[in-house]
């Protein structure tokens, strides 16, 4: 059977992976791995490291959305660019 999973850490790495444009999976990876390299896989320090992993997107000010965005439209132009499949 599965383990129960906390709903603040899910919740958490939901927000993560919605700042990062990736799925709910690899963002629980990413926060997985980052706490397997501090040695610590308890809840508490993963709540730790995916909330200081959201303060430092906050800080960054860098917006992956805008950034793909902008590099969709300087792709158009290119001839080797498919809008549509």
């Amino acid at each position: 059977m599965a383990t129960i999973q906390d709903p603040l850490y899910v919740k958490l790495c939901a927000k993560l992976a919605s700042k990062l444009s990736i799925s709910l999976a690899s963002a629980r990876n990413q926060v997985d791995q980052a706490a397997a390299k501090e040695g610590k896989r308890d809840v508490q320090t993963r709540r730790a490291l995916v909330q200081s992993m959201l303060d430092a997107l906050d800080r960054s000010g860098n917006d992956r959305v805008a950034n793909l965005n902008s590099l969709l439209k300087n792709s158009e132009g290119n001839g080797n660019f498919i809008l549509e499949d």
